[in-house]
């Protein structure tokens, strides 16, 4: 479990007031909801869709989705996590369209970003790679949403549409699968998860 920092509490409350603006008719105040959720909507995008226009379109979709609903948004949960539950409708719903292209795709892809990367970088890029591919969507989505954006099982939940204990028994399954995986680095990955609430 992390603990919130000063700076996550500050912009919290930035985010909500930002939230309030722009529900109060300020449009213009979107531009700074954008700023800051960008790149991770891209990761998250990009991670479950595999590829860089995709991601990048589906960003640029999410982000116009949350302006038209952000009248429908109330504190009940985070923003973050109600955006989240945008994205992951939004790319389940480009999932299910190219759904038998994808694994090609996602090879494709992952070919074109190992000859445009080298050292570091291109093994860790390309070890995420094999790691999801040898996941499910669910898999991935919650494999994302968990151990990178560090949500709580009730905001994976909240976002999936599924019952907290059902999302912590596929983590679990899924971290297990996960730790078998010895050419992969099982320990690395053992190391990685998080397994408190």
């Amino acid at each position: 479990m992390t603990i919130p920092t000063k700076s996550d509490e500050n912009t919290g409350v930035k985010i909500k007031v930002i939230v309030e603006q722009v529900q109060a008719g300020d449009i213009q105040a979107y531009t700074e909801i954008i700023r800051h959720f960008q790149k991770k909507i891209y990761l998250y995008c990009y991670y479950l869709l595999g590829s860089r226009e995709e991601a990048e379109d589906a960003s640029q979709d999410i982000f116009i989705k949350g302006l038209e609903k952000i009248h429908q948004f109330s504190y009940t949960v985070s923003f973050s996590a109600w955006l989240y539950k945008i994205a992951h409708h939004h790319c389940l719903d480009v999932l299910k369209k190219k759904n038998k292209g994808f694994q090609f795709w996602l090879g494709f892809q992952r070919g074109q970003i190992v000859e445009q990367v080298h050292g570091q970088a291109h093994c860790y890029e390309d070890m995420i790679h094999q790691l999801l591919e040898k996941l499910n969507t669910d898999e991935r989505r919650i494999l994302l949403l968990r151990s990178i954006e560090e949500y709580s099982f009730d905001e994976i939940a909240l976002i999936m549409d599924l019952k907290p204990a059902t999302v912590r028994k596929k983590y679990e399954r899924l971290r297990k699968k996960l730790v078998k995986e010895k050419k992969l680095g099982g320990e690395f990955y053992e190391h990685s998860f998080k397994t408190e609430g």
